[in-house]
């Protein structure tokens, strides 16, 4: 059995070395690209059309102000924002008014839904504000955003090609507020997400959209059914960027990087929602997660530790982890600090390994049922990854 075991974390350790070489080809081509990017941006005034900004928003969260102010700062020449939640009452529809009341140049509108008739109610909300926008590019971001001025003028870039139908933002993880379990969670972000982003998109191109910041054409969405294809989906930033791919438009990674705010402090709160996230991916693309097990260096590191002490071979037990190791910290520094900016080198040095350690355990986890809490409500996860309230 130890053989067998040995045997096991020996071809672990292999195959995470190999996306890691796989990750080391994607990073120097998407920088190239940034380059590029950011030197069209230069050009003044550049490729500025009229854009619709789409918030849903739900309750009052954590710097919620500060996150929606960076949206009114834009160094942009035309555009609106429009917000959306469930009731008038709803915090966080209270604190985007008093935001927008300080940017009064900025034209924004504000809209509730009732009790919404989709099991994802954030998809009437974007119906809602769809149909009162003004502008035909719509830019969706979720409310645990903060993004920088130049941001519209980035995510506005690529659609100067008419080939392109929607377009996603990297992200980096920033735990606010501190706190273990959220800084383990925002390096995961930070480095584990990008990573498997760019070798995604390195082998068969972008086929979907990343939630914290995603824009379509309205044309685009018309064309795949209106945001209702995405009504009974979990993971819909996944549907609207697949659906896209399938109309045979481009989809576009953005160079530039946005801030995705953590705001899970807590042990149970940051569990929760990794494995939701993991159970989403599982159902969404059952066989690519399957086989992102195989990704994941230092629990195969550790096993093979583990085997190789116990037959006596501490030494090759110890350098097998060590290269584990060795290869996390390797894309950790080229993802977390060359392709998203990640500005702490104690998250990328030190907490990534262990956050690896952990992925693959919300990897094991999300194999164990299809219920997840969402939004305070219980779900359960159908083949397909569309979902329906638990009974």
């Amino acid at each position: 059995m130890l053989y067998l075991l040995i045997g096991l974390a020996v071809f672990g350790v292999v195959t995470s070395t190999v996306f890691a070489g796989m990750v080391l080809v994607a990073v120097p081509q998407y920088l190239r690209e940034r380059q590029q990017a950011e030197s069209q941006l230069q050009e003044r005034p550049g490729y500025t059309p009229p854009l619709t900004l789409l918030k849903p928003v739900h309750g009052a969260e954590p710097d919620l102000d500060a996150q929606l102010a960076s949206f009114f700062e834009q160094d942009y020449p035309s555009y609106e924002i429009l917000f959306c939640a469930r009731a008038e009452s709803d915090e966080g529809l209270k604190i985007a008014r008093r935001v927008a009341a300080r940017f009064p140049q900025i034209p924004s509108q504000f809209f509730a839904t009732g009790e919404p008739l989709y099991i994802n109610a954030k998809v009437a909300s974007m119906e809602k504000m769809e149909t009162a926008a003004s502008h035909d590019i719509l830019v969706i971001s979720d409310s645990d955003v903060r993004v920088t001025p130049d941001y519209l003028r980035a995510v506005a870039l690529p659609f100067a090609n008419e080939k392109v139908g929607a377009i996603t933002c990297p992200y980096r993880g920033v735990a606010v507020g501190g706190g273990l379990w959220a800084r383990l969670e925002a390096v995961g972000m930070s480095v584990e997400m990008t990573a498997g982003v760019l070798v995604a998109r390195m082998m068969e191109g972008m086929q979907f959209t990343l939630g914290p910041t995603m824009a379509f054409r309205r044309a685009t969405i018309q064309r795949m059914g209106g945001f209702r294809v995405t009504a009974d989906y979990c993971a819909d930033d996944f549907v609207l960027g697949n659906e896209t791919y399938k109309l045979g438009q481009t989809v576009v990674l953005s160079h530039h990087v946005i801030d995705h705010i953590v705001l899970n402090s807590s042990f149970g709160q940051s569990m929760l929602h990794q494995v939701r996230w993991m159970k989403s991916t599982r159902f969404s693309r059952p066989k690519g997660h399957f086989g992102t097990a195989l990704t994941f260096s230092v629990p195969f590191g550790l096993l093979a530790w583990a085997c190789a002490a116990a037959l006596g071979h501490d030494w090759w037990g110890l350098l097998l982890f060590g290269w584990s190791v060795a290869t996390r910290l390797t894309v950790s520094i080229a993802v977390g600090r060359a392709v998203v900016g990640d500005a702490s080198w104690f998250n990328l040095l030190v907490l990534y390994p262990v956050r690896d350690l952990m992925g693959f355990g919300f990897w094991a986890a999300s194999y164990m049922g299809s219920r997840i809490l969402w939004r305070g409500r219980v779900f359960q996860l159908l083949p397909g990854g569309k979902m329906r309230a638990a009974k």
